[in-house]
């Protein structure tokens, strides 16, 4: 490396993290770091935040905070920041163990809400007679209870619902990503940049007040 050039540190910020509550948040924990191995494994170790939990359990990280702890202790490094100006942390608490009487209740409640929704879809657009329309169509005899068509029909359900959403328990069929996890990223994605724009404007109104108690005489 020629004399008087900085050394490169390139770091690329990931977006969201999930961190043990009342732990430091370290540089290794929010970002990828490539640099001389002089200087890699103090990087990882740099302390950026130590957050109180008692004030929520979100953070937001961004890009001037990092540089400016690490020129506070490496002075003479360029930083090259690549990827997402800022990381979303949510500081969790230790997992318990799921209540399996909860989840049974939740199972039923949707297993019950669900049947419940099909049924009353199927009262709204006559589905019943036109059950009984198509077995009298196909077998030339009407049948006022063709339970056997009913049969195939509610399991044709099932497993059409299961195609869709590409799942079975924990099993996928394919690595293509079901319709329902598409919408529960979207969703995720909306929320994070939600949460990113609060946590600014928390960030703002603090600097502000600090910046007047500066001011006064």
């Amino acid at each position: 490396m020629e004399k008087g050039t900085a050394t490169p540190v390139y770091l690329r910020l990931r977006k969201y993290v999930k961190l043990q509550a009342g732990r430091a948040v370290r540089l290794e924990d929010i970002a990828r770091i490539l640099a001389e191995p002089a200087y890699e494994e103090e990087l990882k170790a740099l302390v950026l935040e130590r957050p109180d939990y008692r004030e929520g359990n979100l953070l937001v990280v961004d890009m001037l905070q990092v540089i400016e702890c690490i020129h506070k202790r490496f002075p003479g490094l360029r930083i090259e920041l690549l990827g997402e100006p800022h990381v979303l942390i949510e500081m969790v608490a230790d997992e318990k163990k799921p209540s399996r009487s909860l989840f049974i209740l939740v199972w039923l409640l949707l297993f019950f809400g669900a049947a419940l929704t099909i049924m009353n879809f199927h009262a709204d657009v006559s589905m019943p007679q036109v059950q009984i329309r198509i077995v009298e169509m196909l077998t030339g005899k009407r049948d006022d209870h063709p339970y056997l068509f009913q049969g195939a029909y509610s399991i044709g359900i099932g497993l059409g619902m299961i195609i869709f959403f590409n799942h079975l328990f924990k099993k996928k069929w394919n690595e293509e990503p079901s319709p329902l996890e598409v919408e529960m990223y979207l969703y995720q994605e909306n929320l994070n940049q939600y949460v990113i724009a609060e946590e600014y404007e928390k960030k703002r109104r603090a600097e502000a007040s600090r910046d007047r108690k500066e001011t006064e005489p």
